[in-house]
């Protein structure tokens, strides 16, 4: 799962990211809205935990912004202030549950699972393309009647190609989306495809991931020149 924190304390932000991660999560950190509503414009997040009191734009301008946009990702409204106009216009603008500091690390992980659980109900389960199915809950891939589980990177990667199916993909994308680096100067994410690669060679004798000279990767069907 990947959760997008906006929030401009910094210890605050730290304290959060660290927890989540020992919890399995993937984390990105926004410090500002202006920073915020661009990640949640141009990614894809299964949660966003939005702080009200932000600089630049302030939270209830981006959760207004995301609505929008028809952007649905579920939000959890954490601030400072309690009072009832702050928590009653954030939900009227379109958050789905509110969290007031100080708070427990507990209660936000309780939270957190509340909303995954419900947005669950209103999404697909599972990522598909051609005979290809990805579950992003139990990390496993199948094709017909086999399936195989991935490792956290291979499921991201995986995950990134199959939202952007049949599209070249850069190196430097796949990192940043599977290990937040822009550094595309390593080869751990041709390491990381040629784990996927085998992988899906026990399942199937169709090749999708295929190499793109001088770009990336790309995931099509082998009948198909990449």
């Amino acid at each position: 799962m990947k959760i997008l924190v906006v929030e401009d304390e910094i210890k605050v932000s730290n304290f959060i990211m660290r927890g989540l991660e020992e919890e399995g999560y993937t984390v990105e950190v926004a410090e500002d809205g202006s920073k915020g509503l661009e990640l949640i414009k141009t990614k894809e997040y299964d949660i966003v935990l939005l702080d009200l009191m932000i600089p630049e734009i302030d939270g209830l301008e981006v959760l207004k912004r995301m609505r929008q946009d028809e952007i649905e990702t579920p939000v959890l409204i954490i601030t400072a202030k309690s009072t009832k106009e702050d928590v009653i216009k954030g939900l009227d603008l379109g958050s789905d549950d509110y969290l007031t500091k100080p708070f427990s690390f507990d209660e936000l992980l309780a939270r957190i699972r509340a909303l995954l659980r419900r947005s669950r109900k209103a999404v697909p389960l599972t990522l598909e393309y051609r005979e290809m199915v990805l579950n992003p809950y139990s990390r496993r891939l199948s094709v017909g009647d086999k399936e195989a589980e991935l490792t956290e990177k291979e499921f991201l990667i995986m995950e990134y190609m199959m939202r952007n199916y049949e599209r070249p993909l850069t190196r430097k994308e796949m990192a940043e989306y599977a290990w937040q680096s822009q550094d595309d100067s390593s080869n751990i994410v041709d390491v990381y495809v040629n784990f996927l690669r085998k992988k899906i060679e026990l399942l199937t004798d169709r090749k999708f991931i295929h190499t793109v000279r001088g770009v990336g990767y790309i995931l099509k069907e082998d009948n198909e020149k990449p």
